[in-house]
């Protein structure tokens, strides 16, 4: 040991400090995740990769301190101005490091995934964010954890530097120039993280199987600023016109002679209603399926609901494109998954010209109602710049008063939207966005006497996808809500020339091996599925109908059940067609996946790596590796990228009429 100089010594110690504290983290988020499906035994592979994920992160900073702490006037042990630039380095290196994982936890808690690029749209709804995190989170405790643990780091480092200051130095100009060729080489390795022709990628966590063992192989670190450089959207013209054929035949019209026109004039079918029927339509926050009842959780968090998918049209296999609310909001509205990279379709203004299947509802007064305010996202410019005639109520709009950082309670809001509409006279089209099934819960005070709280075991809420007794009566709230708005409608005139329709903005992940196939756990099914309900009980007959559907089916049905003759350009389909195929695209913008759910399967292609996976959404077998299961893992990889690309050129050219 004396013969290896005291910059490799404590770049060394410095290097297990920095480890230890990965390490420590990567336990902590284990613990905080409470998978019940894996134990540590199970995820061996996920730490040992996650252990070489954190040494490419160390090593940055120790060939650094490598490089330029050989310099004589930069030197740790030969230079007090030296020792105080790397003091100074590392104590901001830890707080940078700790404030870091601060953050990636409290999104895993929010979102279930490792921090990543995507964080940065909340920067451009700053305020609403910080005060969701303000009234979610323990701001205060958080930020003095950080500076407690960033104090105690720093003292370790320095201590260390004082320890190895002491010791001595036996070593020759030669042995000092061996031990930083060998340390430099360390680092070097560690930085390209294999033996192997190419470098330890951010994607290679997702050979692991799970994309929770991929979370948990990762660090922030590399989850984050691996997917910054990704933040751009394009398209490719070629690939949208050499794949138009197959979206064409799995939306059963004919490409026209421009292979890049997907515009199709739907006229009405026979047994649609023609009493020019209202629709309320519902976009429900954070709907997510496996949660309800309507899917046999014993939580039973939804009866009312469960009641109405009994009386009117259930389908119980329907997903969203992706995940979240911004995103939901999109694809419902203009039929286009929003494939956006990190930010969202809506945030961009190239993107904010949209064609919508609701103005083909000509002769209906068009309403949205929101109890927050439609700043967050710019949704108001993708509703009003895309909605003719939009009569939009926010927050301040209603009498009733503001409960948290989303604005007034659900209930609230479908009563106060319930006298807006009860007062027409003429058709509408209502959409109606929910909000309160979000952190930080809020149930408000007015409503405690007539909405009881209930609790659960720990060990149930876990088991049966919820993390806390307060998620589980948000959840409950949301019910309550939609039973107030039914019971309020139902004593107005227009309720039975109404067809009111529910559909989950996305979905939850969690835990839900209970209940379904462990794919849908392990390949996060649940932050996609979703019920979609169509009730008008005195119009319609009740069904529960399997056939995989899409959020972008939601207007092409709405308007085909409706009698409308319509433009349809984009990549929904009306699923009370019977020439209709089922099937749904989804992308996963945090992992860099697409796929397609159909039949019985799932597939999955990672865009960097171009890894392929075929899961079965039925049963936990594995799927039989033979020339049948080849040809439909093809067969979905053609789709996939028929529909991910067709999507993205999408986003872009789905212009309104006359642009």
């Amino acid at each position: 040991m004396a013969k290896i100089p005291k910059l490799i010594r404590w770049i060394i110690w410095t290097g297990l400090i920095f480890l230890v504290l990965f390490t420590i983290m990567r336990l902590a988020l284990f613990i905080m995740s409470d998978q019940q499906s894996y134990g540590l035994s199970k995820l061996g592979g996920a730490f040992f990769l996650g252990l070489r994920y954190d040494l490419r992160m160390i090593s940055w900073l120790l060939i650094l301190v490598l490089i330029l702490g050989s310099i004589p006037a930069l030197h740790p042990f030969l230079s007090k101005r030296g020792k105080k630039l790397w003091m100074m380095v590392l104590g901001v290196a830890v707080v940078f490091v700790i404030f870091f994982f601060s953050i990636d936890f409290a999104h895993y808690a929010y979102l279930a995934q490792r921090l990543n690029a995507s964080v940065l749209n909340y920067l451009e709804d700053a305020g609403i964010s910080m005060s969701m995190v303000w009234q979610s989170y323990p701001v205060i405790r958080i930020v003095l954890g950080v500076l407690l643990l960033s104090a105690l780091l720093i003292y370790i480092i320095y201590r260390n530097h004082r320890w190895v200051s002491k010791q001595t130095y036996t070593g020759t100009k030669r042995s000092r120039i061996i031990s930083f060729i060998v340390c430099f080489l360390a680092c070097g390795f560690f930085i390209f993280g294999q033996f192997s022709q190419y470098p330890l990628r951010w994607s290679d966590a997702f050979a692991l199987g799970s994309d929770y063992k991929a979370g948990l192989a990762l660090n922030p670190f590399e989850s984050f600023f691996s997917t910054l450089k990704f933040r751009h959207s394009s398209y490719d013209a070629k690939k949208v016109k050499e794949l138009s054929p197959i979206i064409g035949s799995h939306f059963n019209f004919q490409p026209s002679v421009n292979p890049l026109s997907f515009v199709r004039v739907e006229e009405p079918k026979p047994g649609a209603l023609t009493s020019n029927p209202n629709v309320v339509l519902v976009i429900c926050e954070s709907f997510s399926a496996y949660k309800s009842s309507m899917f046999g959780n014993p939580l039973n968090t939804t009866p009312f609901f469960d009641s109405m998918c009994r009386q009117g049209i259930f389908f119980d296999r329907c997903f969203t494109p992706t995940y979240g609310t911004a995103r939901g909001v999109w694809a419902t509205i203009t039929g286009t998954p929003d494939v956006e990279p990190t930010k969202t379709a809506s945030r961009n203004p190239a993107a904010v010209d949209q064609h919508s299947i609701i103005n083909n509802f000509t002769g209906y007064e068009k309403f949205y109602f929101l109890g927050g305010s439609t700043s967050w996202a710019n949704i108001r410019g993708v509703l009003t710049n895309n909605i003719d005639n939009l009569h939009l109520y926010e927050q301040e709009d209603y009498k009733a008063p503001k409960i948290d950082v989303w604005g007034i309670s659900d209930k609230n809001l479908f009563l106060e939207a319930n006298k807006v509409l009860a007062q027409q006279q003429k058709p509408f089209f209502a959409i109606i966005q929910t909000a309160d099934n979000h952190r930080p819960y809020t149930i408000p005070d007015e409503d405690l006497k007539e909405f009881n709280r209930v609790s659960a075991p720990l060990d149930s809420l876990r088991k049966y996808g919820f993390e806390s007794d307060a998620e589980m009566n948000a959840f409950r709230y949301t019910d309550f809500g939609y039973k107030k708005f039914m019971e309020a409608a139902r004593q107005e005139k227009y309720f039975n020339n109404t067809v009111f329709v529910f559909i989950g903005d996305h979905g939850i992940p969690g835990e839900a091996s209970a209940l379904f196939p462990h794919s849908w756990t392990a390949q996060r099914l649940t932050t996609m599925h979703v019920p979609l309900l169509i009730y008008s009980p005195g119009l319609l007959a009740p069904k529960r109908v399997h056939t995989i559907s899409s959020q972008t089916d939601v207007l092409p049905t709405i308007a085909g059940l409706c009698d409308i003759k319509y433009t349809n350009s984009t990549l929904g389909k009306d699923l009370l067609d019977s020439a209709t195929k089922g099937f749904a695209f989804v992308y996963d913008p945090d992992n860099s996946m697409v796929g397609v759910v159909k039949g019985d399967y799932l597939f999955r292609k990672q865009l960097r790596a171009k890894k392929e996976e075929l899961v079965s959404i039925v049963n936990n077998d594995p799927v039989p590796n033979d020339a049948e299961h080849a040809a439909i893992q093809h067969e979905m990889s053609v789709l996939t990228d028929a529909l991910f690309e067709t999507a993205k050129y999408m986003l872009l050219n789905n212009k309104k009429a006359g642009k």
